[in-house]
């Protein structure tokens, strides 16, 4: 992934989780306009149900209504009875990214990678297509997370997932306070995931009725640079592109920076420059960025 966000990225500011055992979610739930929809074959499936939900998976990624789309699917972790028999079912069928949850260590990336391309041989897949998503749920995780992101071409995102490390650090996630108990966390992940040059994305909200209290956890992870947040009611969608559409002065900016830096080039100009100060490269691929987010938030056409 390059530092200029193309036409053709699929944006990522939104994952939404959707159970694995709900069959009219499965089927309906691509009308609500998530980035990302992530069929979940984990946490939100009980036990009894499992073999049940990962049938209506696999049947669900097949079905033409996700034809041309990326489906992502959270299958049990590495070290579950619920594991080959998840990712063999979702592979088959043509899942996109999956999703391992609980990942300690950059080592069980590289088992994951080593069963996907046995599948992908298997079920005649083309080597590689199947990409990665690493959730962090523990301190291990998070100490780990630069080799944990670095561990496979397939890594296509990092996200923390906060119940679970809050419970391992000896404390709470509280949305009504300041959040500094997952400063540290989303720093390491949010800096893992820029070393590997992949998405990253931010804990679940759970309390949907407290609009207020995740616009702010919204606004704390925009400015510290996450490229998005899982998500898991549908209602949190539009309000969650909405803070990460840019303002009208940001657009403004941007559309000056890429202008002067055109010019610049145009005129055979090594260095451009916007209001007496140097415009570099990193400074023009954020501008085309911000037109980019702009465009994905339908604020400017």
């Amino acid at each position: 992934m390059s530092d200029v966000v193309e036409e053709t990225e699929q944006p990522s500011r939104s994952m939404l989780f959707v159970p694995g055992s709900n069959a009219s979610w499965l089927s309906t739930v691509q009308v609500y306009g998530a980035d990302y929809v992530m069929f979940d074959l984990e946490d939100s499936v009980a036990v009894r149900e499992k073999d049940t939900a990962r049938l209506l998976v696999r049947e669900a990624i097949k079905s033409p209504i996700w034809a041309g789309h990326e489906v992502v699917v959270r299958i049990n972790g590495i070290e579950t009875p619920f594991f080959h028999d998840d990712l063999e079912a979702v592979v088959s069928a043509g899942a996109s990214i999956i999703r391992l949850p609980m990942v300690r260590d950059a080592q069980m990336i590289k088992d994951l990678d080593a069963e996907l391309t046995r599948l992908e041989h298997k079920y005649g897949i083309e080597e590689g297509r199947t990409k990665i998503l690493a959730a962090v749920e523990s301190a291990s995780g998070v100490v780990n997370a630069v080799p944990i992101a670095t561990a496979s071409p397939r890594m296509m995102g990092i996200a923390l997932a906060a119940y679970d490390y809050v419970m391992d650090m000896h404390t709470t996630h509280d949305t009504q306070a300041d959040e500094s108990q997952l400063f540290f966390a989303r720093c390491a992940i949010l800096h893992a995931a820029r070393v590997a040059k992949i998405h990253c994305y931010d804990v679940v909200f759970s309390d949907v009725n407290n609009t207020e209290g995740f616009l702010r956890e919204v606004g704390v992870i925009k400015r510290l640079g996450f490229d998005g947040k899982s998500l898991v009611n549908p209602r949190q969608i539009e309000p969650l592109h909405k803070a990460f559409a840019p303002t009208d002065e940001e657009v403004a900016h941007a559309r000056r920076v890429v202008e002067a830096a055109r010019e610049a080039e145009e005129a055979g100009h090594g260095v451009a420059s916007l209001d007496g100060k140097m415009i570099d490269a990193p400074i023009i691929a954020h501008a085309h960025r911000t037109l980019r987010l702009a465009r994905l938030s339908d604020t400017r056409r």
